[in-house]
């Protein structure tokens, strides 16, 4: 999906402020213009691409929102926007771990089909200019501003969009302590839906297993933990994402007790025969480079591209000592 794919409808905001004791639940549609617009569909698109989403699905029996929505028509968005928004508020108010913020109930299509988006603003403090006239002339002061809203390029910690034709989400979601337990409030209490793992949390499982299997069978060989974080780069460069049984092969080949130690770890997560797909360059960016910083203070940053091309190379010494010998230079700078 591209941003300019999403068409902004309609939109309302309701005041979820714990701290007022009761919800500020607006009567009327917020008026549509440019800047709005493009406020809400950058953070529509920023969710939906994220690879800190996770889709999940609705258990129709038990979700109170699911059943909101049900017969849901945008003549009737005020009237539903407040039932939501009083329902999460009454969560929020029994567990004040939740930060308070404004709920921006958001219809927006693409293509043709149109969804339902409910994003959590969660407030920041922020500091102020006030400016005021005094017997002797202006006085200029500094105030704390602690109501408010995320920025049109930030990146929101909490937010649904629902998919009207189907009722399948995607949300990105933040624990919060909910009767003493870090919980997952949003998708587990809120919406009562059934998730499935991020793009992102699935790329740390993987490379936690892996980083597990060569720390138990390699502990610390340097060359090891190069050739793998290569490896997983030239697969996701290869073939824009990252494929487990591919990974696995490439990395363990013929050593079949490591193969199915490593199977047998991702099994736990159904994710034995995934294929991982981000979206975002920010999730990969760790597998780019690898920076190294030696015992005598020495720091060197290698790009994996010059690894695989065999610009680097390790040697151990008898001694024990290790020596970097990089290849081929044409020329050196000094920053």
């Amino acid at each position: 999906m591209e941003r300019d794919e999403i068409i902004i409808r309609n939109a309302i905001v309701h005041i979820l402020d714990s701290t007022l004791g009761m919800p500020v639940l607006s009567d009327y549609l917020l008026e549509m213009g440019p800047d709005l617009n493009e406020f809400l569909r950058g953070h529509i698109y920023r969710i939906a691409v994220s690879d800190d989403m996770k889709n999940c699905n609705f258990n129709k029996e038990e979700s109170y929102v699911y059943k909101c929505i049900e017969n849901f028509s945008e003549d009737n968005l005020i009237p539903i926007s407040q039932e939501i928004a009083q329902y999460l508020y009454t969560i929020m108010n029994q567990n004040i771990d939740i930060t308070p913020a404004d709920l921006l109930v958001v219809t927006y299509q693409v293509n043709s089909t149109i969804h339902l988006a409910l994003l959590k603003m969660n407030y920041k403090e922020t500091y102020i200019h006030y400016a005021q006239t005094v017997e002797s002339g202006n006085y200029n002061d500094i105030i704390k501003q602690k109501v408010t809203l995320p920025n049109e390029s930030a990146k929101l910690t909490e937010a649904v969009l629902i998919n009207l034709s189907d009722y399948s989400i995607q949300l990105v979601e933040k624990k919060y302590e909910v009767n003493g337990v870090k919980t997952n409030y949003l998708s587990q209490v809120f919406l009562q839906c059934q998730t499935k793992l991020s793009q992102k949390a699935k790329l740390n499982i993987i490379t936690k297993a892996v980083d597990q299997i060569n720390q138990k069978y390699f502990e610390e060989d340097l060359d090891r933990q190069m050739e793998t974080k290569a490896a997983i780069y030239q697969e996701y460069v290869d073939q824009g994402s990252i494929n487990v049984e591919s990974i696995s092969e490439k990395l363990f080949q013929d050593q079949i007790e490591l193969k199915e130690e490593f199977t047998e770890k991702l099994e736990k997560y159904n994710l034995h025969t995934e294929e991982v797909k981000p979206q975002n360059k920010q999730t990969t960016k760790k597998f780019e480079k690898q920076f190294l910083k030696t015992d005598t203070g020495i720091e060197i940053n290698i790009p994996m591209e010059q690894y695989n091309d065999n610009s680097v190379e390790f040697i151990n010494n008898p001694d024990g000592t290790i020596s970097v010998l990089i290849k081929n230079i044409n020329h050196i700078s000094s920053k």
